[in-house]
């Protein structure tokens, strides 16, 4: 088995290359999973999309994103409703099983933190079924503490999985994501409860560098410049279950985009291989 087998490099570590060009760079270094993302994946069309990949030979192990499942209002409520099924039926002719969901941050002037997270679980309700009869798995995505106000009022895998259990397991699980999660001394543990439930639906890996460059959003390191063990979190995540499933690598990251795309999947290939198998 080569040493890239469960490799997947996500679009956006490597966004200034075009789908195309993604493809075959991936074909060229012998990569054989991406995670896409809707925005790029609708530019192209969403069947040329699927068409591409599946020609190149990869699998497309994730699709990001759905979620933004907090709002208050009946008209905001239903245009999510609305854009999450459309995802979900993006994520299924794309033939990945995953939709990864980043689920919304408090709206505007609210304080309450408990009512976003209820607002999820009633999406979820109507959102679950519909993608289950599509063969579709919704990952819920624990994001950072530091996002919890504006992106993700789930802020540990813990919560995540809190959301998650209340549906089918195949309907409903989580993605573990190292860089918002390193620093959880309980994460360990709701790895392992994730992994017994069938619910890890997602692994993904990015560093955690400081200090943090300036728009902390766009900061993920690269794999092994910053404090995360990634080695340690990928054999975690396989005693749990995730033994020979894919390993994204997720980076948002400035300076990696201003570089030459085919250099950078090649360096995180090489990084992944040193840090994390």
């Amino acid at each position: 088995m080569s040493d890239l087998a469960r490799f997947s490099i996500n679009q956006m570590t490597v966004r200034q290359l075009g789908l195309p060009e993604l493809v075959t760079a991936c074909a060229d270094l012998g990569v054989p999973g991406v995670g896409l993302w809707r925005e790029p994946v609708r530019e192209y069309g969403v069947e040329a999309a699927a068409k591409l990949v599946r020609e190149a030979g990869l699998t497309v192990t994730t699709l990001c994103r759905g979620g933004f499942l907090t709002a208050a209002d009946p008209d905001g409520r239903r245009r999510a409703l609305d854009d999450n099924r459309a995802a979900v039926d993006e994520a299924a002719v794309l033939g990945t099983g995953t939709l990864v969901l980043v689920c919304g941050g408090l709206p505007a002037g609210s304080k309450d933190l408990a009512g976003a997270r209820e607002r999820i679980a009633d999406a979820l309700g109507e959102l679950a079924p519909y993608a289950g009869e599509r063969g579709v798995r919704l990952a819920i995505e624990p994001l950072h503490p530091m996002f919890a106000s504006d992106r993700c009022v789930v802020s540990t895998l813990g919560q995540a999985l809190d959301l998650a259990e209340r549906f089918p397991a195949e309907q409903v699980g989580v993605t573990v994501d190292t860089y918002h999660i390193w620093w959880d001394d309980l994460a360990p543990a709701q790895v392992a409860r994730a992994g017994a439930a069938g619910r890890i639906h997602s692994f993904q890996l990015a560093d955690w560098v400081t200090p943090l460059p300036e728009g902390v959003l766009n900061g993920r390191g690269q794999l092994g410049d910053g404090c995360v063990d990634l080695r340690g979190w990928r054999e975690r995540a396989d005693a749990a279950g995730w033994a020979g499933h894919p390993v994204e690598v997720e980076l948002f990251n400035e300076t990696l985009w201003a570089r030459d795309g085919r250099e950078v999947l090649a360096e995180t290939a090489a990084r992944f291989r040193e840090h994390a198998l």
